[in-house]
């Protein structure tokens, strides 16, 4: 009698993320069974995961179901998953672009795009919100690469550079980058008050919201503001009221339990000096053009989610949002926009045009680095899965 299951797995650090990639006919067709294998994979629910392969962190609480495409024009889907820790849920409602950079290698690795040298291009079908995302990953000698000069803020050492374009992420969640029309909004929060923000959809929906609001600067570190319950609450109401504006869910109250992953919150101001929480060094405020602290599922990102730079890019963009208004003076003309989170800075290079006082979407590029750490079989307790 067979006690344990096994299922072939790659576990893959990709930009600032960790997580186990694993092709979609590896799992059972059944959502439900299917994250039943999920779960048991990651060993949750349990704060330490200890009894599977997630790290006890939201960063390496990730999966990537990997099949080949259903999309003429993409080469592989991709669909993302949020791994409850101490929930029995994974999440599928947004996109990751930190795991988006290791799907190209996992591809690769796996054959089901042709290697090209010295850079192969993988056409991904984001399956979260049907969206093309285009991977060009470094090869040499018929290898990924895996060397190279590209430093991650929020990961030790460097690496060969993976570019990822998201121009087809404009709207990605609500169909619309300004999903109520408005670069800022007035929300009634209940036991707040009025709260001004704005709320920006590009790769995934962020509510922009002044720190000064909260009675923060900015600079504050990932320990200080998960310490602050009584912060994390008034966020999370300002969270969840917008969450109802902009339809994603019908009654704010429900937000937590329907819509976790999105929509994040970041807290903008301007540029300030801060220490980077991992190293203990100073950032110098010329070195970056807005300040940001983004939050998801009630937690700080301890450095910056790839969609939440490709969409605070996209409103750095846009007249008379939040991050426009806060940001640099000399960025609004620049090629980039350079984002100063709690372990150093993050870059991207975003164009969009303004139709009809609606923003379009023309570039969005980041770059990351990314490795494959394992490939091999997970185990799995059969009666965790029935």
């Amino acid at each position: 009698m067979k006690f344990q299951e096994s299922f072939r797995c790659t576990i893959i650090r990709a930009g600032t993320s960790k997580g186990v990639f694993i092709l979609r006919n590896e799992l059972p067709q059944d959502p439900v069974l299917r994250d039943k294998v999920i779960l048991a994979i990651y060993g949750s629910p349990d704060i330490r995961q200890i009894d599977g392969l997630g790290g006890a962190d939201l960063l390496t609480s990730k999966v990537a179901i990997i099949g080949t495409s259903t999309r003429p024009d993409a080469d592989v889907d991709y669909t993302f998953g949020q791994v409850g820790i101490l929930e029995t849920k994974v999440d599928y409602s947004g996109n990751c672009g930190n795991i988006s950079s290791g799907v190209g290698h996992f591809a690769i690795h796996h054959g089901i795009v042709d290697i090209k040298e010295p850079h192969t291009v993988v056409r991904i079908h984001a399956t979260n919100s049907n969206r093309l995302l285009k991977a060009e990953i470094p090869v040499v000698d018929g290898e990924l690469a895996v060397e190279g000069d590209c430093k991650i803020d929020g990961c030790p050492g460097t690496g060969a550079r993976v570019m990822l374009d998201f121009s087809d992420f404009g709207g990605a969640i609500t169909g619309k980058i300004l999903p109520t029309g408005n670069a800022k909004d007035v929300l009634n929060v209940e036991g707040i008050g009025d709260v001004t923000v704005s709320i920006v959809d590009a790769a995934n929906t962020v509510v922009f919201i002044h720190a000064e609001t909260m009675g923060l600067i900015g600079t504050e570190s990932p320990f200080k503001i998960d310490e602050d319950t009584e912060l994390l609450e008034k966020l999370e109401r300002i969270r969840s009221v917008a969450a109802q504006k902009i339809g994603l869910v019908d009654d704010w109250r429900n937000a937590t339990k329907e819509s976790q992953f999105n929509p994040f919150i970041a807290m903008v101001n301007s540029p300030k000096a801060y220490e980077d929480f991992t190293t203990g060094k100073t950032i110098e405020p010329d070195h970056f053009d807005i300040l940001s602290r983004l939050l998801f599922n009630q937690k700080m990102h301890k450095t910056y989610p790839g969609t939440g730079t490709v969409c605070t890019g996209t409103a750095a963009r846009i007249p008379g949002t939040l991050v426009n208004d806060f940001m640099r003076a000399s960025a609004k003309k620049s090629k980039e926009v350079k984002i100063g989170h709690p372990a150093g800075i993050i870059r991207t290079e975003v164009s969009v045009d303004m139709k009809d006082k609606q923003p379009v979407l023309q570039r969005a590029a980041i770059s990351r680095t990314a490795r494959m750490i394992m490939d091999g079989h997970v185990f799995v307790r059969k009666s965790q899965i029935g």
